[in-house]
Order: structure tokens, then sequence, then C-alpha cells
């Protein structure tokens, strides 16, 4: 009993095996030996979702659905403008590009739909 994990969802150490599943009693959560292994890998990776919900990554084209003035300038950034993402980063601004007229900048995924 001892070589079973503890259970995902609520850290139970009660867990045990059922036609290749692993069940935890305390919260009847079900999950696969390889799901449990992918979950955890997946918590290292960045993942980030544009306003529809669909994810983005490093050298994705997406546009903006709003127009944002920039900070410091007087320019806006019109709706409709198409921007290269050079890569995604952890935090408030989580998209770090380059607009073309303006410079490097970052912006915030609620702001962009992938194009």
């Amino acid at each position: 009993m001892a070589d079973l994990p503890a259970c995902p969802s609520c850290a139970a150490d009660y867990t045990y095996e059922d036609q290749g599943l692993y069940v935890c009693p305390s919260c009847g959560h079900e999950w696969s030996g390889d799901a449990a292994a992918a979950a955890a890998a997946d918590e290292d990776t960045l993942v980030v979702r544009d306003a529809n919900g669909n994810q983005l990554s490093d050298g994705d084209y997406v546009t903006l659905i709003k127009d944002l003035k920039v900070k410091g300038s007087s320019s806006v950034i019109k709706v409709g403008t198409k921007v290269r993402i050079n890569r995604l980063v952890d935090g408030d601004h989580d998209i770090d590009c380059k607009v073309d007229g303006i410079g490097p900048m970052m912006l915030k995924s609620a702001f962009v739909k992938k194009a």
C-alpha cells in the first residue's frame, strides 16, 4: 500500500487501485498513473490564454481587441493591430512583443485574440 500515490485532488493517502485507475475514497477522484505524471509536468509549464480562451505560445500572431494607450506617450495602438509574440512571461503583463511604429512592449493577454 505504501507505493500508491496520494490523491492529486485532496492529498489523501487512502488511495486504492481499481481496474488500472487509482481511486480516492475520501473525495471520489479517479485518475490513471500516467495522468498524475502529466499533471505534475503541466504545473511547471506556463499557460497563457487569450480573451477567447485559446492557448498562446511563442511566435504566435495576435490581434488587439481594444484600443490601448501607450503609457508615457500620447500614441494609441488601435483595434485590429496584428502583433507577433516574442515570448510569454509570468506576471501581470504576460506577452512580450514588438509593435510596429511603437517598439517593444508588454501586453496583457486579456486584450488580444489569436489571429
